[in-house]
């Protein structure tokens, strides 16, 4: 999983190479939202040395996916612009993320494997609707439409969180499976 999650890393490091060298031209803030691949993408190690802390491969894994798909494939190559569909996937995907991250929050010596699965769909709930927030706050303070609510309404940001709830249950149903399995 190491190697994959360095070949992940890798590859995602490229693309934004290659992407910020062809955008020089393009003004400091296309450059500045290209580069922020590299920070974010590199995040789960900036944590690990900073802090301490040593997130495990299955976490970086997803997070370096979750990466390359919202923000080197969504924002830098445009394809919430060119798929209509690629913003359910990616909240899909953010759903998996973080009810994975959720697992890793579980209190220890809880043994009811309903209250895991109602703790995990939770934090990913919680987690959708803090990042929906800083959304609309963004909208508002920086005059943008990312939850693309002139077009929608509210339409696009209740299916955000529908789908991410989806992920959040596909995840906890695996984590049931494999819970019974162990026990």
């Amino acid at each position: 999983m190491k190697k994959i999650n360095i070949g992940l890393l890798v590859i995602t490091l490229v693309c934004s190479f290659f992407t910020i060298m062809g955008e020089l031209d393009k003004g400091i803030v296309i450059i500045l939202k290209d580069s922020s691949i590299v920070l974010t993408a590199t995040l789960p190690y900036i944590i690990n040395k900073l802090f301490n802390i040593k997130l495990n491969d299955g976490v970086i894994f997803v997070w370096l996916v979750f990466i390359f798909l919202a923000h080197y494939m969504g924002v830098t190559a445009e394809f919430y612009n060119k798929w209509e569909g690629f913003d359910k996937v990616v909240h899909t995907f953010s759903g998996v993320l973080t009810a994975y991250v959720g697992m890793l929050f579980l209190p220890e010596g809880v043994k009811n494997i309903w209250f895991k699965i109602l703790f995990i769909i939770a934090f990913s709930a919680l987690c959708a609707f803090a990042w929906e927030t800083f959304e609309f706050v963004c909208n508002i303070l920086f005059g943008g439409d990312a939850q693309r609510v002139a077009e929608t309404g509210v339409t696009d940001t209740m299916l955000d969180m529908i789908v991410a709830f989806i992920g959040a249950s596909a995840f906890s149903l695996v984590y049931y499976v494999k819970e019974k399995v162990k026990n």
